[in-house]
């Protein structure tokens, strides 16, 4: 992927066709606005914290941007390309359900071992009430990370084994949106950022 150009190449633009849920325009606006922000063709930890700390001026996401770039860094180079950031986008604000908690598991997921322990699933949804600050409402029994990761294993742990199958995981989520509504920045209580929009970048 030309990295010294502001415009894809129509073989970059036919593969990422194939792979996301953009157009061709759209990709190649969004590559313009890629390069502009990240001119060596790579988007870092640092500035991708300083992007969702926009989202969320009330609190601090510097734990959760981390988490999530992690997930984008498919390659764990450390940084961001323009590949990653646009397939990972792609799900996060296009996909199906099924391609969100796909996403969503891995997330959670710290140590990759295909199960969500209690200490992980506190570990992220405790970035998560950080984040947010003190802008939601919460409910008694969701007010603070403890309970509210009590309230999910509850929910979604059926065999009672202390962590979450990806299917446990899929099958819960879907009964409980708020577990991958953060993703999208679309959390209830929050003004709803417009997740298709190019401003991020601007």
């Amino acid at each position: 992927m030309g990295q010294n150009s502001a415009k894809l190449s129509s073989n970059d633009v036919k593969d990422l066709k194939t792979i996301t849920y953009f157009d061709k325009n759209e990709l190649q606006q969004w590559y313009r606005d890629f390069m502009r922000e990240c001119p060596e063709g790579v988007l870092r930890k640092g500035e991708f914290r300083a992007i969702y700390q926009q989202f969320f001026p009330a609190g601090d996401s510097t734990k959760f941007a981390g988490f999530v770039f992690d997930v984008f860094d498919s390659n764990k180079r450390g940084s961001i390309s323009f590949r990653e950031f646009i397939v990972a986008l792609s799900v996060t604000s296009r996909g199906t359900m099924d391609e969100k908690l796909d996403w969503a598991f891995s997330l959670y997921d710290l140590d990759g071992d295909g199960y969500i322990s209690k200490a992980e699933m506190m570990t992220i949804v405790d970035a998560i009430y950080l984040m947010v600050g003190t802008v939601l409402d919460l409910p008694q029994d969701e007010n603070t990370p403890e309970k509210r990761v009590a309230k999910i294993f509850k929910q979604m742990d059926l065999n009672r084994d202390g962590k979450l199958s990806k299917d446990e995981f899929r099958e819960g989520s879907k009964c409980d949106p708020w577990i991958v509504q953060a993703l999208s920045m679309e959390l209830p209580g929050l003004k709803n950022s417009n997740r298709n929009n190019r401003s991020k970048f601007k």
